[in-house]
């Protein structure tokens, strides 16, 4: 979960250099409940680990650096 649109794409731009995230993370918009203004919402970057290689604290970590934080599903 990510404050904003940029910190969200330069995140995406940036798994794949640091984690070894072969596909392209989707970019989700996650306004906050009654708020339509874009600058009101947060931004999850959806990346998918079905084999559960990615450590979560070094996820949470990296996230922080940009202000955000790991959401598990």
């Amino acid at each position: 979960m990510l404050p904003d649109r940029d910190a969200a794409e330069e995140v995406a731009g940036e798994l794949a250099d640091r984690f070894g995230v072969a596909e392209e993370p989707q970019l989700v918009r996650d306004a906050l409940a009654g708020e339509d203004d874009a600058e009101d919402a947060q931004w999850l970057v959806v990346v998918e680990d079905p084999a559960g290689r990615l450590d979560p604290a070094a996820l949470d970590a990296f996230a922080a650096e940009y202000e955000g934080w790991l959401e598990k599903p």
